[in-house]
């Protein structure tokens, strides 16, 4: 017999045991998971080529749950990493009550993105519900995320695992500076998305409402900007919209609030202020009817985005009667 560490959990095998004998064992499907070996990503096209060894550590994981603006009949579509989406609000899948109303909430909202976490696969219970059996890849499209990874290495790390998983190089960056605030370490933000960049990975950033750490992100080869609206969960709207108002006149490349929006209007703000999406997860998650805020959260991103082409009225310091006051009686 050997012993390998499986997910932190130590697994006894016959001598000589296959990657591929062993998930099917454990009652796996090799096309849902990403596994790493000894810190080396497995190819899934060598599964069965690969005999286990004493003392070998795997890491298997899989993906958890972490609208069209027209004006005068015209599409309102946007580019992403050049591919053209309609929606522009993109959902997270985490903090759902389960993977029902996870999908029942994204077909509300319209949204053509979502982000996934990566998490270790229950290899006690391989049989649990995964979020690819409700939402289908193929149908939309799945945004890996570093969500919960303190340092650069980590996110990397993740993000390979992620692109093994599912093939997707397209991926959301985030690499938070504590537990308490949730802000992101710029420091090791800068480290993370070169790192992914110079590995072919299509970068969508998470970052601080700072222009100028904003634009090197951009020169670096981001794909698009992720500015806090506040602090992830918080719900308490966007709180500095003159500084992402600099980063959207300076970006060449798409610009998303992301974190912070708590309802509708919150969305409608980030829009009218000229963003060219939205991404959020707990107002909608944790929203009394999830399916419902779901939908005012589509509407609400339709809604300010519609303003924001349109141009509002300038503001005024005194009255300014609608009505002409010449001819009156």
């Amino acid at each position: 017999m050997i012993s390998i560490t499986v997910n932190g959990e130590t697994k006894k095998l016959p001598q000589g045991q296959g990657l591929a004998e062993f998930l099917r064992d454990i009652g796996l499907e090799p096309s849902k998971v990403a596994i790493e070996r000894n810190l080396e990503i497995v190819p899934k096209s060598t599964f069965a080529d690969v005999a286990l060894q004493d003392g070998d550590r795997l890491e298997i994981v899989h993906f958890i749950g972490g609208g069209n603006s027209t004006v005068a009949g015209q599409s309102d579509s946007w580019q992403l990493a050049g591919k053209t989406y309609n929606s522009r609000l993109i959902v997270g899948t985490g903090k759902y009550k389960d993977f029902d109303e996870t999908a029942k909430a994204v077909e509300a909202s319209g949204a053509e993105i979502v982000t996934v976490a990566v998490r270790r696969v229950n290899v006690s219970d391989p049989n649990q519900p995964m979020l690819v059996d409700y939402l289908d890849p193929k149908k939309i499209t799945y945004l890996p995320n570093t969500a919960g990874c303190f340092d650069a290495d980590s996110a990397v790390r993740t993000l390979r695992l992620a692109r093994e998983a599912g093939g997707w190089d397209l991926v959301k960056l985030e690499v938070l500076g504590d537990q308490k605030t949730l802000y992101p370490n710029m420091l090791e933000t800068f480290n993370a998305a070169e790192a992914l960049i110079r590995d072919g990975f299509k970068v969508m950033v998470y970052c601080s409402d700072d222009p100028i750490a904003a634009k090197k992100l951009e020169d670096m080869g981001c794909v698009a900007i992720m500015p806090l609206g506040a602090p992830i969960g918080s719900g308490l709207g966007i709180q500095n919209p003159v500084q992402i108002r600099l980063m959207i006149e300076q970006a060449s490349v798409p610009v998303l609030v992301d974190a912070g929006v708590g309802t509708a209007s919150d969305a409608a703000v980030a829009m009218e202020l000229g963003c060219d999406g939205v991404l959020m997860n707990t107002a909608i998650a944790e929203a009394k009817d999830p399916v419902r805020m779901a939908r005012a959260m589509k509407l609400g991103v339709e809604s300010g985005r519609l303003a924001y082409l349109a141009g509002r009225m300038p503001k005024k310091r005194y009255a300014d009667p609608s009505s002409p006051l010449s001819g009156l009686i």
